[in-house]
């Protein structure tokens, strides 16, 4: 649909404001309406703004016509939940949804305030509704927003109902006329939250919050996880500290402009906190509360910032030992974790006779995975999402927060900080290094040159690596029975270097791991593989 035709048929005075700002600017107007913004497993996201590749109420109502006509096809139940964070029209976003699916004679049930996205993922199989929507951007920069559809299991859709709410939408209209029936849609209180949250407490393996005295510093970044961490925290009897400066909903977010829980800076705040009281934890979770950063005091009473992986691994470590400890273990525990994730994970899970699952980047698989596995523990993935116990199926930073929390409190009872705990895993496991690199290629022509590289490495795979020989998977052939997806491996001995194009931003994202006997080794190994993915890969 055209720049032209938008002009007359909109009638959002944002969007006419900036239909019109653009007129006459070629380049301007080609980027908005270049392509539709792509609907996938992860429904939608993008810059909020005016066209047919922003996010506005008119790209938001497509997409919603199109999963209200699968609801009604499919044969799920005709009720949908939605929830929505503090990002800029989110609110507004979440409720023309509500009023196009009321329209189709489809039961809405709508929260009061913001709500974390795993507190969605509950209301749905609680509700037992047929899909659920959660209007947000997660950790992305204050310009985003984003759509994700959630199936009747609570788990975000996969790549069959993406392609069949993709047919129903391509048919849809974006300046499609509709009538709400206000009767339709319901309100959802802190009900839902406060049964959410009993449900999370019954995961606690240990209470030793009180004999450790520990202080925590915990930060929501302007998000959702406001309330329900901190309710949390409170029952535990933990001394909390929150960053007020970055407490209450801002979907500028003044304080922190990427409000990643992975980036340094954004924890910058909240490590001034821990340090004038001395805090053993900081906590920082994303603005939809599904994932979640942490930091910990050293013996020099520095704070150091843990990568998703450790914080993984220590949560793994953690919850199988005592659950072994307690003789609770059940026969044969499982944990999910997806391909990038470290493989050190296998290495721990044998010590505990545990299985380990591996499923494709996206917790939406791991979702997937649990209503299969017999005696599922947790589910990781190295970009700071996990999910403790099955009251959910995506990734929870809620539960998380109490895990890490309860852990930390644990080990400080024995006498050791989580960065000893961590050393003490690489002693015994080997020193195991993880890095991400992203490299954006923004408009349609980086597009093109991003897809050129990866055919480049695909056509002319490396058979060895930094002296060591490598075997190369290719999953867009399909590998272990796992859905075909634009992902190239290499593994050798000591390394793994992972690429692929990011699902929800235009990035190349490359991940790289080593092993070594000891940290400067592996340090070492570290910097010759990245050296030689920029010079002989030519990724950069």
């Amino acid at each position: 649909m055209s720049y032209s035709e938008w002009l007359k048929r909109a009638k959002d005075k944002d969007v006419r404001e900036e239909l019109l700002q653009i007129r006459g600017k070629d380049e301007e107007i080609s980027d908005r309406f270049y392509k539709d913004l792509n609907f996938g497993t992860g429904g939608l996201r993008g810059i909020i703004g005016a066209g047919t590749n922003r996010m506005n109420i008119y790209t938001v109502g497509k997409a919603t016509f199109g999963l209200a006509e699968y609801i009604l096809k499919s044969g799920v139940s005709k009720k949908v939940a939605i929830a929505y964070d503090s990002r800029h029209k989110s609110h507004e976003f979440a409720f023309r949804a509500a009023e196009i699916l009321s329209s189709k004679g489809i039961d809405v049930y709508i929260f009061d305030e913001i709500m974390p996205t795993p507190v969605l993922s509950y209301a749905v199989r609680k509700l037992n509704a047929g899909a659920g929507i959660v209007i947000t951007a997660s950790h992305n920069p204050k310009e985003y927003n984003g759509y994700k559809v959630y199936n009747e299991r609570g788990c975000q859709i996969t790549d069959k109902t993406a392609d069949d709410i993709i047919a129903e939408i391509d048919k849809s209209d974006y300046f499609a006329e509709f009538t709400p029936d206000i009767s339709k849609i319901h309100r959802l209180g802190e009900d839902t939250l406060n049964d959410f949250l009993s449900d999370i407490r019954k995961y606690s393996l240990n209470d030793f919050t009180s004999d450790a005295h520990l202080k925590v510093v915990y930060t929501p970044l302007h998000g959702t996880g406001n309330i329900p961490v901190r309710k949390l925290l409170a029952d535990m009897g933990v001394e909390t500290f929150v960053v007020k400066e970055q407490e209450l909903p801002d979907g500028d977010f003044t304080t922190c402009p990427y409000p990643n829980p992975e980036e340094k800076e954004t924890l910058s705040i909240a490590i001034d906190y821990a340090k004038a009281n001395k805090a053993d934890l900081v906590l920082a979770t994303d603005p939809d509360a599904d994932r979640i950063g942490i930091a910990v005091r050293n013996e020099n009473n520095e704070y150091i910032l843990l990568n998703g992986n450790e914080t993984g691994v220590l949560l793994m470590s953690y919850i199988l030992s005592q659950k072994k400890q307690k003789g609770i273990s059940g026969k044969e525990p499982t944990v999910i974790k997806t391909i990038v994730t470290t493989d050190m994970v296998f290495d721990i899970a044998k010590t505990y006779g545990a299985n380990v699952k591996e499923v494709l980047t996206g917790f939406k698989y791991i979702g997937e995975e649990i209503d299969v596995t017999d005696n599922y523990v947790l589910g990781m993935e190295e970009s700071y999402g996990y999910l403790v116990g099955a009251h959910v199926r995506d990734k929870d930073a809620v539960s998380a927060a109490m895990m890490i929390v309860e852990m930390c409190a644990f080990y400080k009872t024995q006498g050791i900080t989580l960065l000893q705990a961590l050393d003490e895993l690489y002693q015994t496991y080997g020193f195991y290094k993880t890095d991400l690199q992203s490299i954006a290629y923004p408009g349609q022509e980086g597009m093109a040159t991003m897809n050129e590289v990866i055919d480049d490495i695909r056509k002319n795979p490396p058979r060895e690596i930094v002296g060591e020989q490598v075997i190369f998977k290719d999953f867009i052939k399909g590998v272990s029975g796992l859905p075909k997806s634009n992902v190239l491996r290499f593994r050798g001995e000591n390394i793994r270097l992972i690429i692929r194009p990011s699902g929800t931003e235009p990035k190349l994202k490359i991940y790289y791991q080593v092993k070594g006997e000891t940290e400067e080794k592996a340090a070492v190994k570290m910097r010759e593989l990245k050296f030689y993915a920029k010079e002989k890969l030519n990724i950069r």
